[in-house]
């Protein structure tokens, strides 16, 4: 069924260039899964793309920017309660805990592989950090229970339904919701930086994912009928741009 119309109602449809996305735009993107979301991939194969993830989050610095990013919004807590959905391998949240004295952090990810390995990790022993096997679409957690609901680079993982779901949790048990994740070009900047990639998808892992990734981003109009879609009340700051992530700060009033 094609998407057609300018409302929400229909979200399951929408494309994840918007729901006013060109047809070009809407050809590029793909139902077709990442290594990390299939279960007819080996182990072996998942990990070699989260520790990928994790040295390029290292080597360009992501993990730290994004921490300062997410502490910047609660700067006026003297003790932040954070949670981070979708963690992977926990570098952001190590960097909560690095950089802010008294800040408790929930480490959580719907992989229990990934759970198991953070929780065996400096991060399961940390005193202020607590690791969880948890789905954002359906957080563990009462109302307002955190300041802050951080999800980094995991966002395009998600159908629309589902990432639409994730404004309304993330909102509901933090007073904020911050999402991370990778821009959606205009379509012909959008070809070149699939062609750049292409080549490399068949033999390296981390590329094939990076590619698919790149297909199922969302644009800023695509946040923003997600976030409505969730409920309108919910009031959606956006921030980012051609070659640097797209940032998206949530909340209820």
């Amino acid at each position: 069924m094609a998407y057609m119309g300018s409302e929400t109602a229909d979200i399951e449809h929408m494309p994840r260039g918007g729901p006013k996305a060109s047809c070009l735009d809407r050809l590029l993107e793909t139902d077709r899964l990442e290594y990390l979301d299939r279960d007819d991939v080996d182990e072996a194969r998942k990990r070699s793309v989260i520790r990928a993830l994790e040295w390029t989050g290292e080597f360009f610095g992501n993990h730290e920017k994004f921490a300062a990013i997410a502490l910047e919004l609660v700067a006026d807590a003297p003790d932040p309660a954070i949670l981070e959905l979708g963690a992977g391998h926990g570098g952001v949240s190590r960097k909560l805990l690095e950089n802010h004295p008294t800040a408790r952090v929930t480490v959580t990810d719907v992989n229990p592989v990934s759970v198991a390995d953070m929780a065996a990790s400096d991060l399961g022993r940390h005193p202020r950090a607590v690791v969880r096997e948890m789905d954002a679409t359906a957080i563990d957690a009462a109302d307002a229970s955190f300041d802050l609901a951080v999800f980094a680079l995991s966002f395009h993982h998600l159908a629309p339904t589902q990432a639409s779901q994730v404004f309304a949790e993330g909102t509901r048990v933090a007073r904020k919701l911050l999402i991370i994740d990778l821009p959606r070009p205009p379509a012909p900047l959008h070809l070149l930086r699939l062609a750049t990639m292409l080549p490399l998808a068949p033999v390296v892992p981390f590329v094939h994912d990076g590619v698919i990734s790149s297909l199922r981003c969302y644009s800023p109009s695509a946040l923003r009928a997600l976030a409505a879609h969730a409920d309108p009340a919910i009031t959606v700051e956006l921030r980012g741009g051609l070659r640097i992530p797209q940032i998206v700060i949530a909340g209820r009033g």
